[in-house]
Protein backbone atom coordinates (compact mmCIF):
# COMPACT_ATOMS: atom_id res chain seq x y z
CA UNK A 1 0.00 0.00 0.00
CA UNK A 2 2.50 2.56 -0.99
CA UNK A 3 1.88 6.28 -1.06
CA UNK A 4 3.86 8.23 -3.63
CA UNK A 5 4.17 11.99 -3.24
CA UNK A 6 5.67 13.89 -6.16
CA UNK A 7 6.64 17.48 -5.50
CA UNK A 8 7.16 19.49 -8.68
CA UNK A 9 8.44 22.99 -9.23
CA UNK A 10 5.39 25.02 -10.23
CA UNK A 11 6.68 25.75 -13.74
CA UNK A 12 6.88 22.02 -14.58
CA UNK A 13 4.58 21.22 -17.47
CA UNK A 14 3.49 17.60 -17.56
CA UNK A 15 2.39 16.13 -20.87
CA UNK A 16 -0.27 14.06 -19.08
CA UNK A 17 -0.49 14.02 -15.27
CA UNK A 18 -2.84 11.03 -15.28
CA UNK A 19 -0.40 9.02 -17.41
CA UNK A 20 2.43 9.88 -15.01
CA UNK A 21 0.34 8.78 -12.00
CA UNK A 22 -0.43 5.49 -13.76
CA UNK A 23 3.25 5.02 -14.68
CA UNK A 24 4.35 5.59 -11.08
CA UNK A 25 1.73 3.11 -9.87
CA UNK A 26 2.90 0.54 -12.42
CA UNK A 27 6.52 1.11 -11.44
CA UNK A 28 5.77 0.45 -7.77
CA UNK A 29 3.89 -2.71 -8.81
CA UNK A 30 6.55 -4.03 -11.17
CA UNK A 31 9.69 -3.16 -9.22
CA UNK A 32 8.54 -3.16 -5.60
CA UNK A 33 5.73 -5.73 -6.02
CA UNK A 34 3.08 -3.45 -4.48
CA UNK A 35 -0.66 -3.80 -5.08
CA UNK A 36 -1.87 -1.20 -7.54
CA UNK A 37 -5.41 -1.13 -6.11
CA UNK A 38 -4.17 0.38 -2.83
CA UNK A 39 -1.44 2.62 -4.26
CA UNK A 40 -1.96 6.37 -3.87
CA UNK A 41 -0.19 9.04 -5.93
CA UNK A 42 -0.24 12.72 -4.94
CA UNK A 43 1.22 15.66 -6.87
CA UNK A 44 2.18 18.88 -5.10
CA UNK A 45 3.32 22.07 -6.82
CA UNK A 46 6.02 24.22 -5.20
CA UNK A 47 6.60 27.80 -6.29
CA UNK A 48 10.00 28.36 -7.91
CA UNK A 49 10.60 31.08 -5.32
CA UNK A 50 10.23 28.46 -2.58
CA UNK A 51 12.69 25.87 -3.95
CA UNK A 52 16.44 26.46 -4.09
CA UNK A 53 19.37 24.31 -5.10
CA UNK A 54 22.75 25.54 -3.95
CA UNK A 55 21.03 28.71 -2.74
CA UNK A 56 19.71 29.51 -6.23
CA UNK A 57 16.37 29.18 -8.00
CA UNK A 58 16.59 26.93 -11.06
CA UNK A 59 15.01 27.39 -14.48
CA UNK A 60 15.09 23.61 -14.83
CA UNK A 61 12.31 21.47 -13.39
CA UNK A 62 12.85 20.24 -9.86
CA UNK A 63 11.14 17.14 -8.57
CA UNK A 64 11.16 15.22 -5.33
CA UNK A 65 9.50 11.81 -5.29
CA UNK A 66 8.90 10.07 -1.98
CA UNK A 67 7.40 6.61 -1.67
CA UNK A 68 6.34 5.17 1.67
CA UNK A 69 6.43 1.41 2.04
CA UNK A 70 6.33 -1.02 4.94
CA UNK A 71 9.76 -1.72 6.44
CA UNK A 72 11.34 -4.98 5.35
CA UNK A 73 9.06 -5.64 2.38
CA UNK A 74 11.70 -4.89 -0.27
CA UNK A 75 15.34 -5.70 -0.80
CA UNK A 76 18.11 -3.15 -1.17
CA UNK A 77 18.38 -4.09 -4.87
CA UNK A 78 14.64 -3.55 -5.43
CA UNK A 79 14.74 -0.12 -3.78
CA UNK A 80 17.79 0.88 -5.85
CA UNK A 81 16.07 -0.32 -9.03
CA UNK A 82 12.99 1.74 -8.13
CA UNK A 83 15.05 4.90 -7.59
CA UNK A 84 16.86 4.46 -10.92
CA UNK A 85 13.70 3.65 -12.88
CA UNK A 86 11.72 6.51 -11.33
CA UNK A 87 14.48 9.01 -12.11
CA UNK A 88 14.49 7.81 -15.74
CA UNK A 89 10.68 7.92 -15.92
CA UNK A 90 10.05 11.46 -14.71
CA UNK A 91 11.66 13.40 -17.61
CA UNK A 92 9.60 11.37 -20.09
CA UNK A 93 6.48 13.12 -18.80
CA UNK A 94 7.77 16.68 -19.08
CA UNK A 95 6.69 18.97 -21.89
CA UNK A 96 9.09 19.33 -24.79
CA UNK A 97 11.98 21.63 -23.99
CA UNK A 98 11.80 21.17 -20.23
CA UNK A 99 14.70 19.53 -18.46
CA UNK A 100 14.77 17.77 -15.13
CA UNK A 101 17.39 19.22 -12.79
CA UNK A 102 19.98 16.61 -11.77
CA UNK A 103 19.35 17.57 -8.14
CA UNK A 104 15.92 16.00 -8.11
CA UNK A 105 15.54 13.51 -5.32
CA UNK A 106 13.80 10.17 -4.95
CA UNK A 107 13.45 8.57 -1.55
CA UNK A 108 12.10 5.23 -0.43
CA UNK A 109 10.81 5.71 3.10
CA UNK A 110 10.32 2.53 5.09
CA UNK A 111 7.81 2.69 7.93
CA UNK A 112 7.27 0.06 10.59
CA UNK A 113 4.12 -2.02 10.02
CA UNK A 114 2.86 -0.77 13.39
CA UNK A 115 3.26 2.88 12.39
CA UNK A 116 0.95 3.23 9.41
CA UNK A 117 -1.98 1.72 7.63
CA UNK A 118 -5.25 2.43 5.87
CA UNK A 119 -8.93 1.78 6.43
CA UNK A 120 -8.44 2.24 10.17
CA UNK A 121 -5.97 -0.64 10.57
CA UNK A 122 -2.19 -0.64 10.75
CA UNK A 123 -0.26 -2.85 8.38
CA UNK A 124 0.57 -5.10 11.35
CA UNK A 125 -3.12 -5.48 12.18
CA UNK A 126 -3.86 -6.29 8.53
CA UNK A 127 -1.20 -9.03 8.57
CA UNK A 128 -2.61 -10.50 11.76
CA UNK A 129 -6.18 -10.44 10.39
CA UNK A 130 -5.03 -12.14 7.17
CA UNK A 131 -3.38 -14.93 9.17
CA UNK A 132 -6.57 -15.69 11.09
CA UNK A 133 -8.71 -16.09 7.96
Amino acid sequence: MPILTLKLSAHAQLTDAHALARALTELSTQVLHKRSDVTSVVFERISANDWWVGGEVSAQVLMQLDIRITHGTNSTAEKAAFVAAAFALLPLHLAQGQQLHATSYISVQELAATDWGYGGYTQQQRREMAQTL
